[in-house]
């Protein structure tokens, strides 16, 4: 059977770095392809560089046949399963993928909600509907905490991720996924203008930190001095009770003065009268 690379699938997980993808060479070319590739009818799942690097060497290798894709979406999740099961992955690539199962889960809940779905498209060698088991329905990921436990990240990540994804320029995600700039500081760095976020970038390491730095004090020194001052953007009924919380402690702090004052005046009388009782 002619295996079918099917390009979209190839490209939905992030390639190999060049020094992984050499030291898988020389692991099959030391001890062979002991893994089988997936293959969903002719089409390739999993096992894109071993099925390249086998060729090119002219290496044997086994394939296996998952029955239980029904769509393409199906393939995916389990693509995006495979991967996140793995520890050589980064926390980067751990974020995202699970966003990205997020995101189907959503959308086919969405569908099954509207109602019945046209017939999928499959591979004409796939197996047929008949044989094929019915895969279990993935747990939705309709919180950011679900997201954080299926990466094994924290919620914080997970939102910050989240903005590096919609916000930051292509060269700000290559940076973060080669390890160049932590999560963290590239979250800081994606609130800047596009083009301030490639001009770190292609200025290096040193830079991106410095950018990350100078973003985060500039959050912080606005939240220092709006401390005094009422928040932009307050309503009018929260300013009333802030100016009310106010004059109340006011009121607090003029009683306490009247007391201590009171008390003062007693006791200076108290020692007038003392002397003026004492015999000459």
């Amino acid at each position: 059977m002619d295996i079918v690379v099917n390009e979209e699938l190839k490209a939905y997980i992030d390639p190999l770095t060049p020094e992984e993808y050499e030291a898988l060479e020389r692991s099959l070319l030391a001890e062979g392809c002991r893994d089988a590739l997936v293959l969903w009818g002719d089409v390739l799942v999993d096992g894109h560089n071993r099925y390249g690097i086998c060729r090119k060497h002219g290496l044997p290798f086994q394939t296996v046949q998952n029955t239980r894709f029904r769509t393409l979406e199906d393939v995916h999740l389990w693509m995006i399963d495979q991967q996140l099961g793995r520890r050589s992955i980064s926390d980067f690539q751990r974020g995202v993928l699970a966003l990205r199962k997020k995101e189907i889960v959503a959308e086919r809940r969405a569908r099954a909600a509207a109602g019945p779905a046209p017939a999928p498209d499959v591979p004409a060698s796939a197996p047929s509907a008949e044989a094929i088991g019915s895969a279990p329905a993935p747990a939705p990921l309709d919180s950011r905490e679900a997201v954080a436990k299926a990466a094994r990240l924290s919620s914080s990540q997970v939102v910050m991720i989240e903005k590096i994804r919609k916000q930051a320029a292509p060269e700000l995600v290559a940076a973060v996924k080669s390890g160049t700039i932590s999560i963290n500081a590239a979250a800081a760095v994606a609130t800047l203008p596009a083009e301030e976020q490639v001009a770190a970038v292609v200025a290096g390491k040193d830079e991106l930190k410095q950018a990350a730095k100078r973003v985060r004090e500039s959050k912080r020194k606005p939240r220092e001095e709006g401390a005094e001052a009422p928040q932009e953007g307050a309503q009018p009924g929260d300013e009333l009770q802030a100016l009310r919380r106010r004059v109340a402690e006011l009121t607090a702090e003029n009683e306490a003065l009247r007391g201590q004052l009171a008390a003062l005046q007693a006791s200076s009388d108290a020692e007038e009268g003392a002397e003026l009782s004492a015999p000459f």
